[in-house]
Protein backbone atom coordinates (compact mmCIF):
# COMPACT_ATOMS: atom_id res chain seq x y z
CA UNK A 1 0.00 0.00 0.00
CA UNK A 2 2.84 2.28 0.73
CA UNK A 3 4.80 1.43 -2.24
CA UNK A 4 1.40 2.69 -4.05
CA UNK A 5 0.88 5.58 -2.56
CA UNK A 6 4.76 6.62 -3.36
CA UNK A 7 4.28 5.17 -7.09
CA UNK A 8 1.55 8.01 -7.51
CA UNK A 9 3.38 10.39 -6.28
CA UNK A 10 6.25 10.01 -8.46
CA UNK A 11 4.06 9.61 -11.30
CA UNK A 12 2.36 13.11 -10.12
CA UNK A 13 5.67 14.20 -9.86
CA UNK A 14 6.79 13.59 -13.27
CA UNK A 15 3.67 14.74 -15.22
CA UNK A 16 3.69 18.12 -13.66
CA UNK A 17 7.15 18.19 -14.94
CA UNK A 18 6.73 16.80 -18.63
CA UNK A 19 4.24 19.80 -18.35
CA UNK A 20 6.37 22.79 -17.02
CA UNK A 21 9.43 21.36 -19.74
CA UNK A 22 5.94 21.40 -22.78
CA UNK A 23 5.23 24.84 -21.52
CA UNK A 24 8.18 26.60 -21.26
CA UNK A 25 9.95 24.33 -23.51
CA UNK A 26 12.33 27.20 -25.08
CA UNK A 27 13.88 27.93 -21.69
CA UNK A 28 14.34 23.98 -20.75
CA UNK A 29 16.08 23.60 -24.66
CA UNK A 30 18.20 27.21 -23.63
CA UNK A 31 19.54 25.36 -19.95
CA UNK A 32 18.80 22.02 -20.14
CA UNK A 33 22.52 21.41 -19.44
CA UNK A 34 22.17 22.90 -16.34
CA UNK A 35 19.11 21.13 -14.76
CA UNK A 36 19.70 18.92 -11.60
CA UNK A 37 17.36 15.73 -12.50
CA UNK A 38 16.12 14.44 -9.56
CA UNK A 39 15.07 10.75 -10.57
CA UNK A 40 16.08 7.91 -9.28
CA UNK A 41 17.25 6.89 -12.93
CA UNK A 42 19.10 9.71 -13.81
CA UNK A 43 23.17 9.70 -13.16
CA UNK A 44 24.70 11.09 -10.56
CA UNK A 45 25.12 15.27 -10.54
CA UNK A 46 28.26 16.42 -12.44
CA UNK A 47 30.02 20.09 -11.94
CA UNK A 48 30.48 21.73 -15.13
CA UNK A 49 31.95 24.88 -15.75
CA UNK A 50 28.76 26.98 -15.66
CA UNK A 51 28.12 26.15 -11.95
CA UNK A 52 31.34 26.95 -10.29
CA UNK A 53 31.15 30.07 -11.91
CA UNK A 54 27.67 30.86 -10.26
CA UNK A 55 28.85 29.49 -6.98
CA UNK A 56 32.22 31.87 -7.22
CA UNK A 57 29.89 34.55 -7.92
CA UNK A 58 26.66 33.79 -5.36
CA UNK A 59 30.05 33.60 -2.43
CA UNK A 60 31.97 36.64 -3.58
CA UNK A 61 28.34 38.92 -3.42
CA UNK A 62 27.57 37.28 0.34
CA UNK A 63 30.96 38.24 1.58
CA UNK A 64 30.28 41.88 -0.18
CA UNK A 65 27.40 42.46 1.40
CA UNK A 66 28.74 41.30 4.86
CA UNK A 67 31.33 44.65 4.38
CA UNK A 68 28.90 46.90 2.79
CA UNK A 69 25.95 46.68 4.69
CA UNK A 70 27.37 47.62 7.99
CA UNK A 71 29.65 50.34 6.42
CA UNK A 72 26.61 51.95 5.12
CA UNK A 73 24.53 51.77 8.12
CA UNK A 74 27.15 53.47 9.89
CA UNK A 75 27.49 56.24 7.79
CA UNK A 76 23.71 57.03 7.54
CA UNK A 77 23.49 57.28 11.28
CA UNK A 78 23.51 60.47 12.58
CA UNK A 79 26.81 61.63 14.48
CA UNK A 80 26.27 62.16 18.38
CA UNK A 81 28.15 65.86 19.15
CA UNK A 82 31.02 66.04 20.33
CA UNK A 83 31.32 68.00 23.23
CA UNK A 84 34.57 70.27 24.56
CA UNK A 85 35.18 71.05 28.10
CA UNK A 86 35.93 74.73 28.24
CA UNK A 87 37.79 76.77 31.27
CA UNK A 88 37.14 80.35 31.60
CA UNK A 89 39.76 82.78 33.35
CA UNK A 90 39.22 86.31 34.57
CA UNK A 91 41.66 88.83 33.24
CA UNK A 92 42.12 91.74 34.82
CA UNK A 93 42.30 94.95 31.57
CA UNK A 94 43.56 98.13 32.11
CA UNK A 95 40.56 101.17 32.09
CA UNK A 96 39.79 102.61 28.93
CA UNK A 97 41.32 106.78 28.57
CA UNK A 98 38.38 109.46 29.16
CA UNK A 99 38.59 110.12 25.85
CA UNK A 100 38.12 107.00 24.42
CA UNK A 101 35.01 105.76 26.74
CA UNK A 102 32.75 108.07 24.54
CA UNK A 103 33.50 108.03 20.94
CA UNK A 104 33.43 111.47 19.29
CA UNK A 105 30.81 111.54 15.95
CA UNK A 106 32.92 111.56 12.72
CA UNK A 107 30.74 114.19 11.15
CA UNK A 108 31.13 117.97 11.65
CA UNK A 109 28.17 119.65 12.78
CA UNK A 110 28.17 122.30 10.09
CA UNK A 111 25.19 124.45 9.56
CA UNK A 112 25.69 126.25 6.35
CA UNK A 113 23.32 129.93 5.48
CA UNK A 114 23.44 132.06 2.44
CA UNK A 115 23.40 135.62 2.43
CA UNK A 116 19.88 136.96 1.03
CA UNK A 117 19.26 140.84 -0.65
CA UNK A 118 19.74 142.92 2.23
CA UNK A 119 20.90 141.18 4.95
CA UNK A 120 24.24 141.62 6.86
CA UNK A 121 26.31 139.86 9.15
CA UNK A 122 24.45 140.85 12.47
CA UNK A 123 21.00 139.63 10.69
CA UNK A 124 22.17 136.54 9.84
CA UNK A 125 24.24 135.76 13.40
CA UNK A 126 20.94 136.94 15.21
CA UNK A 127 19.38 134.22 12.46
CA UNK A 128 21.34 131.73 13.90
CA UNK A 129 20.50 132.41 17.72
CA UNK A 130 24.14 133.91 18.09
CA UNK A 131 24.72 137.42 19.95
CA UNK A 132 26.47 140.47 19.50
CA UNK A 133 29.67 138.91 21.64
CA UNK A 134 30.14 136.22 19.15
CA UNK A 135 29.98 138.65 16.13
CA UNK A 136 32.43 140.77 17.83
CA UNK A 137 34.67 137.62 18.65
CA UNK A 138 34.62 136.76 14.63
CA UNK A 139 35.51 140.15 13.67
CA UNK A 140 38.39 140.32 15.95
CA UNK A 141 39.70 136.64 14.63
CA UNK A 142 39.74 137.95 11.20
CA UNK A 143 42.63 139.68 9.71
CA UNK A 144 40.45 141.03 7.08
CA UNK A 145 37.30 142.57 9.15
CA UNK A 146 36.18 144.81 6.36
CA UNK A 147 35.88 141.33 4.01
CA UNK A 148 32.99 140.14 6.38
CA UNK A 149 31.19 143.99 6.71
CA UNK A 150 30.89 143.83 2.85
CA UNK A 151 29.09 140.48 1.97
CA UNK A 152 27.25 140.09 -0.59
CA UNK A 153 23.85 138.06 -1.81
CA UNK A 154 24.38 134.39 -2.54
CA UNK A 155 27.84 134.11 0.08
CA UNK A 156 28.07 131.09 2.25
CA UNK A 157 28.59 131.34 5.96
CA UNK A 158 28.90 127.95 7.97
CA UNK A 159 28.56 127.72 11.84
CA UNK A 160 29.39 124.91 14.38
CA UNK A 161 26.83 125.58 16.91
CA UNK A 162 26.99 123.44 20.79
CA UNK A 163 24.17 122.68 21.99
CA UNK A 164 24.37 125.20 24.67
CA UNK A 165 24.47 127.62 21.74
CA UNK A 166 27.56 128.91 22.25
CA UNK A 167 29.88 129.24 19.23
CA UNK A 168 32.62 126.66 18.36
CA UNK A 169 33.55 127.39 15.11
CA UNK A 170 32.66 129.76 11.51
CA UNK A 171 33.54 129.07 7.96
CA UNK A 172 33.67 131.66 5.29
CA UNK A 173 35.28 132.38 1.99
CA UNK A 174 38.04 134.72 2.29
CA UNK A 175 37.75 135.20 -1.60
CA UNK A 176 37.57 132.62 -4.48
CA UNK A 177 40.27 130.72 -4.01
CA UNK A 178 40.67 130.55 -0.04
CA UNK A 179 38.49 129.35 2.69
CA UNK A 180 38.75 130.85 6.59
CA UNK A 181 38.07 128.47 9.64
CA UNK A 182 37.77 129.90 12.92
CA UNK A 183 37.59 127.19 15.84
CA UNK A 184 36.35 128.49 19.45
CA UNK A 185 37.46 126.93 22.51
CA UNK A 186 36.54 128.59 25.31
CA UNK A 187 38.84 132.29 25.02
CA UNK A 188 41.06 130.76 22.60
CA UNK A 189 40.51 131.45 18.99
CA UNK A 190 42.47 129.28 16.14
CA UNK A 191 42.38 129.98 12.89
CA UNK A 192 42.81 128.13 9.56
CA UNK A 193 42.98 128.94 5.77
CA UNK A 194 42.56 126.63 3.34
CA UNK A 195 42.88 126.67 -0.61
CA UNK A 196 40.27 125.91 -2.37
CA UNK A 197 40.72 123.65 -5.73
CA UNK A 198 39.98 125.85 -8.79
CA UNK A 199 40.14 124.04 -12.47
CA UNK A 200 38.81 125.74 -15.69
CA UNK A 201 36.71 123.22 -17.94
CA UNK A 202 36.51 124.11 -21.36
CA UNK A 203 33.03 124.46 -23.10
CA UNK A 204 31.78 125.28 -26.59
CA UNK A 205 28.21 127.17 -27.70
CA UNK A 206 26.89 127.66 -31.10
CA UNK A 207 23.72 128.85 -31.58
CA UNK A 208 21.88 130.50 -34.79
CA UNK A 209 19.34 133.56 -34.18
CA UNK A 210 15.74 132.65 -34.81
CA UNK A 211 14.22 135.08 -32.75
CA UNK A 212 16.97 137.19 -30.28
CA UNK A 213 20.88 136.18 -29.52
CA UNK A 214 19.78 135.67 -26.06
CA UNK A 215 17.24 133.48 -26.24
CA UNK A 216 19.50 131.62 -29.54
CA UNK A 217 22.36 131.50 -26.72
CA UNK A 218 20.34 130.26 -23.79
CA UNK A 219 19.35 127.03 -26.20
CA UNK A 220 23.14 126.63 -26.75
CA UNK A 221 23.41 126.73 -23.12
CA UNK A 222 25.16 129.90 -22.26
CA UNK A 223 24.54 132.37 -19.28
CA UNK A 224 23.56 135.59 -19.92
CA UNK A 225 26.89 136.74 -18.77
CA UNK A 226 28.11 135.16 -21.55
CA UNK A 227 26.41 136.54 -23.63
CA UNK A 228 27.27 140.01 -22.64
CA UNK A 229 31.00 139.26 -22.77
CA UNK A 230 30.64 138.12 -26.36
CA UNK A 231 28.92 141.25 -27.03
CA UNK A 232 31.35 142.95 -25.78
CA UNK A 233 33.87 141.33 -27.61
CA UNK A 234 32.85 142.14 -31.34
CA UNK A 235 31.20 145.65 -30.12
CA UNK A 236 33.54 147.37 -32.22
CA UNK A 237 32.30 145.84 -35.55
CA UNK A 238 28.96 144.92 -35.09
CA UNK A 239 26.42 147.17 -34.08
CA UNK A 240 23.96 144.22 -31.71
CA UNK A 241 20.97 146.86 -32.07
CA UNK A 242 20.80 147.51 -34.83
CA UNK A 243 22.83 145.15 -37.05
CA UNK A 244 21.72 141.66 -36.16
CA UNK A 245 19.74 139.72 -38.20
CA UNK A 246 17.69 136.43 -38.46
CA UNK A 247 20.01 133.73 -39.96
CA UNK A 248 23.26 135.50 -37.70
CA UNK A 249 24.78 132.53 -36.27
CA UNK A 250 27.98 132.33 -33.24
CA UNK A 251 30.47 129.55 -31.98
CA UNK A 252 32.06 130.32 -29.15
CA UNK A 253 34.74 128.50 -27.15
CA UNK A 254 34.67 129.51 -23.45
CA UNK A 255 35.80 127.75 -20.24
CA UNK A 256 33.80 127.68 -16.46
CA UNK A 257 35.60 127.75 -13.25
CA UNK A 258 34.78 124.56 -11.30
CA UNK A 259 35.35 125.12 -6.96
CA UNK A 260 36.32 121.93 -5.20
CA UNK A 261 34.78 120.11 -8.31
CA UNK A 262 31.80 122.56 -8.11
CA UNK A 263 31.11 124.85 -10.83
CA UNK A 264 31.32 128.33 -9.76
CA UNK A 265 30.70 131.27 -12.32
CA UNK A 266 31.28 131.44 -16.09
CA UNK A 267 34.85 132.35 -17.03
CA UNK A 268 36.36 134.15 -19.91
CA UNK A 269 35.98 133.70 -23.42
CA UNK A 270 38.98 132.13 -25.45
CA UNK A 271 38.21 132.18 -29.12
CA UNK A 272 34.74 133.34 -30.90
CA UNK A 273 33.16 133.77 -34.10
CA UNK A 274 30.10 135.60 -35.32
CA UNK A 275 28.48 135.61 -39.01
CA UNK A 276 26.67 138.76 -39.37
CA UNK A 277 24.98 139.18 -42.23
CA UNK A 278 26.92 137.11 -44.22
CA UNK A 279 30.23 139.00 -42.97
CA UNK A 280 32.13 136.84 -40.34
CA UNK A 281 34.26 138.29 -37.79
CA UNK A 282 36.86 135.96 -35.30
CA UNK A 283 37.99 136.85 -31.76
CA UNK A 284 41.35 135.16 -30.44
CA UNK A 285 42.02 136.04 -26.65
CA UNK A 286 45.61 136.95 -26.27
CA UNK A 287 48.01 138.01 -23.79
CA UNK A 288 50.85 140.27 -24.38
CA UNK A 289 54.25 139.79 -23.01
CA UNK A 290 53.70 143.06 -20.90
CA UNK A 291 50.33 140.99 -19.43
CA UNK A 292 47.92 143.19 -21.16
CA UNK A 293 44.93 140.73 -22.35
CA UNK A 294 42.88 141.52 -25.72
CA UNK A 295 41.36 140.16 -28.18
CA UNK A 296 42.80 139.79 -32.06
CA UNK A 297 41.06 138.93 -35.26
CA UNK A 298 42.62 135.60 -37.16
CA UNK A 299 45.21 137.95 -38.82
CA UNK A 300 46.42 138.84 -35.35
CA UNK A 301 45.08 142.93 -35.51
CA UNK A 302 43.58 144.25 -32.22
CA UNK A 303 39.62 144.20 -32.14
CA UNK A 304 39.60 146.96 -29.79
CA UNK A 305 39.31 149.81 -32.26
CA UNK A 306 41.69 153.14 -31.90
CA UNK A 307 38.59 154.97 -31.57
CA UNK A 308 34.77 154.52 -30.11
CA UNK A 309 31.72 155.33 -32.27
CA UNK A 310 29.85 155.43 -28.70
CA UNK A 311 31.94 156.79 -25.26
CA UNK A 312 28.69 156.37 -23.53
CA UNK A 313 25.92 154.26 -22.43
CA UNK A 314 23.15 155.77 -23.88
CA UNK A 315 19.13 155.46 -24.25
CA UNK A 316 18.78 156.96 -27.96
CA UNK A 317 20.41 159.39 -30.26
CA UNK A 318 18.43 162.44 -29.63
CA UNK A 319 20.36 164.13 -32.67
CA UNK A 320 22.54 163.17 -35.56
CA UNK A 321 25.16 164.92 -37.56
CA UNK A 322 23.71 167.51 -39.58
CA UNK A 323 24.83 170.09 -41.86
CA UNK A 324 21.42 171.99 -41.71
CA UNK A 325 19.70 171.53 -38.33
CA UNK A 326 17.12 173.85 -36.44
CA UNK A 327 18.82 174.73 -32.98
CA UNK A 328 16.09 173.83 -30.40
CA UNK A 329 17.31 176.82 -27.76
CA UNK A 330 18.32 179.43 -30.82
CA UNK A 331 15.26 178.29 -33.26
CA UNK A 332 17.41 179.03 -36.46
CA UNK A 333 18.99 176.44 -38.50
CA UNK A 334 22.40 175.65 -38.06
CA UNK A 335 25.51 172.52 -38.34
CA UNK A 336 25.17 169.85 -35.63
CA UNK A 337 28.45 168.02 -36.17
CA UNK A 338 28.14 166.03 -33.12
CA UNK A 339 25.83 163.64 -32.18
CA UNK A 340 23.92 164.04 -29.07
CA UNK A 341 23.43 160.16 -26.69
CA UNK A 342 20.81 161.05 -24.33
CA UNK A 343 21.66 159.43 -21.07
CA UNK A 344 20.15 159.57 -17.59
CA UNK A 345 22.27 162.62 -15.71
CA UNK A 346 25.20 161.38 -14.19
CA UNK A 347 25.69 158.27 -16.68
CA UNK A 348 29.97 158.10 -16.86
CA UNK A 349 31.50 159.16 -19.93
CA UNK A 350 34.39 157.44 -21.18
CA UNK A 351 37.68 158.44 -23.93
CA UNK A 352 37.10 157.43 -27.32
CA UNK A 353 40.76 156.08 -26.99
CA UNK A 354 44.25 156.38 -25.88
CA UNK A 355 45.52 160.44 -26.29
CA UNK A 356 46.53 163.78 -24.05
CA UNK A 357 43.35 166.34 -22.82
CA UNK A 358 44.05 169.81 -24.51
CA UNK A 359 41.77 171.37 -23.67
CA UNK A 360 39.38 170.96 -19.78
CA UNK A 361 36.78 173.63 -18.84
CA UNK A 362 33.38 175.79 -19.80
CA UNK A 363 33.44 176.25 -23.79
CA UNK A 364 30.73 178.73 -25.37
CA UNK A 365 27.33 176.27 -25.71
CA UNK A 366 28.85 173.34 -24.75
CA UNK A 367 29.54 173.75 -20.87
CA UNK A 368 31.29 171.55 -19.55
CA UNK A 369 33.98 170.81 -22.25
CA UNK A 370 36.69 168.38 -22.64
CA UNK A 371 39.18 167.86 -26.11
CA UNK A 372 41.29 164.56 -26.07
CA UNK A 373 43.92 164.66 -28.60
CA UNK A 374 44.72 161.08 -29.76
CA UNK A 375 47.73 161.50 -32.70
CA UNK A 376 48.32 163.77 -35.39
CA UNK A 377 45.24 163.19 -37.33
CA UNK A 378 42.48 162.61 -34.79
CA UNK A 379 40.98 164.03 -31.86
CA UNK A 380 37.40 163.80 -29.98
CA UNK A 381 35.32 166.40 -28.10
CA UNK A 382 32.67 165.75 -25.53
CA UNK A 383 30.42 168.40 -24.44
CA UNK A 384 27.33 169.40 -21.71
CA UNK A 385 29.01 167.58 -18.84
CA UNK A 386 27.55 167.95 -15.24
CA UNK A 387 31.11 167.49 -13.80
CA UNK A 388 34.34 166.02 -14.67
CA UNK A 389 36.48 163.32 -13.40
CA UNK A 390 38.59 163.37 -10.27
CA UNK A 391 42.37 164.15 -11.46
CA UNK A 392 41.50 164.80 -14.76
CA UNK A 393 43.15 167.53 -16.07
CA UNK A 394 44.97 169.42 -19.28
CA UNK A 395 48.14 167.20 -19.97
CA UNK A 396 46.93 163.96 -18.57
CA UNK A 397 47.21 160.92 -20.50
CA UNK A 398 44.22 159.01 -20.81
CA UNK A 399 43.44 155.38 -21.80
CA UNK A 400 40.30 154.21 -23.82
CA UNK A 401 37.02 153.28 -21.43
CA UNK A 402 38.57 155.53 -18.86
CA UNK A 403 36.09 158.14 -17.35
CA UNK A 404 36.71 161.61 -17.99
CA UNK A 405 33.18 162.94 -16.86
CA UNK A 406 29.85 162.73 -16.26
CA UNK A 407 26.48 163.45 -18.26
CA UNK A 408 24.56 166.56 -18.08
CA UNK A 409 22.95 169.51 -19.96
CA UNK A 410 25.30 172.40 -19.09
CA UNK A 411 25.73 174.54 -21.70
CA UNK A 412 22.89 175.12 -24.57
CA UNK A 413 21.19 171.96 -23.49
CA UNK A 414 17.49 171.01 -23.19
CA UNK A 415 18.36 167.88 -21.58
CA UNK A 416 20.75 165.55 -20.52
CA UNK A 417 23.13 163.89 -23.32
CA UNK A 418 26.58 163.82 -24.51
CA UNK A 419 27.53 165.93 -27.52
CA UNK A 420 30.05 163.70 -29.05
CA UNK A 421 32.54 165.10 -31.58
CA UNK A 422 34.93 163.42 -33.88
CA UNK A 423 37.40 165.44 -35.66
CA UNK A 424 39.80 164.61 -38.57
CA UNK A 425 42.72 167.45 -39.04
CA UNK A 426 40.09 169.86 -36.76
CA UNK A 427 37.74 169.10 -39.04
CA UNK A 428 34.47 167.70 -37.32
CA UNK A 429 33.37 164.32 -39.22
CA UNK A 430 30.06 161.99 -38.49
CA UNK A 431 30.68 159.81 -35.35
CA UNK A 432 28.71 156.90 -37.24
CA UNK A 433 30.32 156.78 -40.29
CA UNK A 434 33.76 158.40 -40.20
CA UNK A 435 36.39 156.24 -40.96
CA UNK A 436 38.09 155.10 -37.89
CA UNK A 437 41.87 154.76 -37.47
CA UNK A 438 43.06 150.74 -37.64
CA UNK A 439 44.87 149.22 -35.09
CA UNK A 440 47.92 148.45 -35.64
CA UNK A 441 48.49 144.43 -36.34
CA UNK A 442 51.39 142.90 -33.77
CA UNK A 443 54.67 142.74 -34.51
CA UNK A 444 55.79 140.04 -36.81
CA UNK A 445 57.60 137.97 -33.77
CA UNK A 446 54.60 138.20 -31.46
CA UNK A 447 52.33 137.69 -34.49
CA UNK A 448 54.50 133.92 -35.10
CA UNK A 449 53.62 133.42 -31.52
CA UNK A 450 50.30 134.29 -31.44
CA UNK A 451 49.23 131.84 -34.33
CA UNK A 452 50.94 129.38 -32.53
CA UNK A 453 49.07 129.60 -29.53
CA UNK A 454 45.88 130.40 -31.59
CA UNK A 455 45.66 127.29 -33.69
CA UNK A 456 44.31 124.66 -31.52
CA UNK A 457 41.51 127.36 -31.00
CA UNK A 458 41.48 127.44 -34.80
CA UNK A 459 41.01 123.90 -35.60
CA UNK A 460 38.04 123.58 -33.12
CA UNK A 461 36.36 125.96 -34.90
CA UNK A 462 36.72 124.38 -37.70
CA UNK A 463 35.81 121.43 -36.23
CA UNK A 464 32.73 122.36 -34.71
CA UNK A 465 31.25 124.02 -37.87
CA UNK A 466 32.13 121.31 -40.13
CA UNK A 467 29.88 119.21 -37.93
CA UNK A 468 26.98 122.15 -38.04
CA UNK A 469 27.08 122.04 -41.53
CA UNK A 470 27.14 118.12 -41.91
CA UNK A 471 24.46 118.13 -39.51
CA UNK A 472 22.28 120.48 -41.08
CA UNK A 473 23.04 118.91 -44.87
CA UNK A 474 21.59 115.96 -43.21
CA UNK A 475 18.51 117.43 -41.77
CA UNK A 476 17.62 119.19 -45.04
CA UNK A 477 18.17 115.78 -47.07
CA UNK A 478 15.79 114.30 -44.21
CA UNK A 479 13.10 117.11 -45.18
CA UNK A 480 13.46 116.91 -49.06
CA UNK A 481 12.62 112.88 -48.82
CA UNK A 482 10.61 112.88 -45.62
Amino acid sequence: MAEHKQGAHQSRKQAISRKAQHRHSHFYALFAHWSFPRSGDMPPLHWHRERWVLAAAALLLATLSGFIMPTWASAMKPASPSVQARTTLPLSLPALPATAQQPKSTVDQWRKTRVKAGQTLSDIFQAEGLGFSDLNRVLQASSNPDALRQIHPGDEFSFRIAPDGSLLGMRFDRDAMHRVQLNFEGTKVSKKVVARTMQRRESIGHGIINGSLYGAAEKAGMSDAMVMNLVDVFKYDIDFIKDVRAGDSFTVIYDKIYRDGVFLRDGRILAAEFVNRGHRFTAYRYTLPNGDVGYYSEDGRPLRKSLLRTPVAFTRISSRFSLARKHPILGYTRAHKGVDYAAPSGTPIHTAGNGVIVYRGWEHGYGNFVLIKHNKTYSTAYGHMSRFAKGERVGTHVTQGEVIGYVGMTGLATGPHLHYEVRVHGKQENPLTVTMPKPKPLAPKLLAQFHSETAPLLARLKIVNTHIRLAQAAAAHADTNG
